[in-house]
């Protein structure tokens, strides 16, 4: 196999387009077609499904996919080897997160890291829907709700209860719960599709339909009504730091259940050894979460 037929395959299978990918690597769409019909033949099979209107992967393609990227990584890190002028991570760096977490933790180190790392190209999209991680030829995807897919490999960067909140102002005006009958009296916000919130009850997860006023499609809305006075939410600990730590918000404590214990997790597409690009990444992350983690969450639970 050609390494820029291996090139040429990662570009178009991240950008969908041979357009796009012959303007991102400064050749024609031509030479692109050509490239990948060299590749299938190589292999023996068709990756792409290629139509007038749209590219995607076929199961081959993305079986393909990991191994096209260690092939790629292998061959910079060999030529890196060599290079007087290299300095820390290279190459493009492709992360997604959920929006809250992203904007309040991931987004603040980014700056720095590229500093640090002059090389280093980053691609990151925030978004709270289930990401298709190999298909879209994401390097890490950070996740902080139950873990479904168990094709990925999966690490746990740290804790992550659930809980439920609200502001000062409303428990003033409409009293705290103290059991989960409770909730049913009172305007729970929720994210949009969770008719449900979970709680572990003698050890078993167990879950209790509420109603709302207002439902959002993501944390940040939930939390911004929250904290103005809107009702009682239930979110993680990590979308909630700030909130918790001002006095914003109150963590509620019920005496007939407990929060269930999530995480904050990384998820990789291999089992491979990671990419310097990754690695650096999530030293970076943890860093900034442990100096996140000590400072005092100084607002009572109630």
């Amino acid at each position: 196999m050609h390494s820029k037929d291996i090139e040429v395959f990662l570009m178009v299978s991240q950008t969908r387009s041979l357009t796009q990918a012959a303007r991102r690597l400064n050749t024609t769409p031509m030479t692109v077609s050509r490239r990948l019909a060299s590749l299938e033949d190589d292999l023996g099979v068709r990756l792409m499904h290629r139509t007038t209107r749209a590219i995607a992967l076929t199961v081959e393609g993305e079986e393909f996919l990991p191994y096209a990227k260690s092939l790629a990584e292998t061959e910079q890190s060999a030529r890196n080897l060599f290079s007087p002028h290299q300095q820390g991570a290279t190459g493009q760096l492709r992360i997604t997160a959920p929006s809250g977490f992203g904007r309040r933790t991931i987004i603040p180190l980014l700056p720095a890291l590229m500093e640090a790392n002059p090389e280093l190209r980053i691609e990151f999209q925030l978004s709270d829907d289930v990401t298709d991680l190999v298909g879209l030829g994401y390097d890490v995807a950070i996740r902080i709700a139950p873990l479904r897919d168990s094709r990925l490999v999966a690490h746990r960067l740290a804790n992550n209860p659930r809980m439920l909140c609200a502001s000062p102002d409303y428990l003033q005006r409409f009293g705290t719960p103290q059991t989960l009958n409770d909730l049913h009296h009172h305007n729970c916000l929720r994210l949009s599709g969770v008719v449900q919130w979970s709680f572990i009850i003698d050890g078993h997860i167990s879950s209790l339909s509420v109603e709302g006023r207002f439902s959002g499609s993501n944390v940040e809305g939930v939390r911004t009504l929250c904290v103005a006075g809107s009702g009682i939410a239930q979110l993680s600990e990590w979308d909630i730091r700030e909130e918790l730590a001002s006095g914003e918000l109150i963590a509620i404590e019920l005496q007939d259940a407990q929060p269930q214990m999530l995480g904050v997790w990384a998820l990789f597409p291999t089992t491979r050894q990671l990419p310097a690009r990754v690695t650096v990444f999530l030293h970076a992350l943890k860093q900034a979460m442990e100096k996140t983690d000590k400072l005092p969450v100084t607002a009572p639970r109630l």
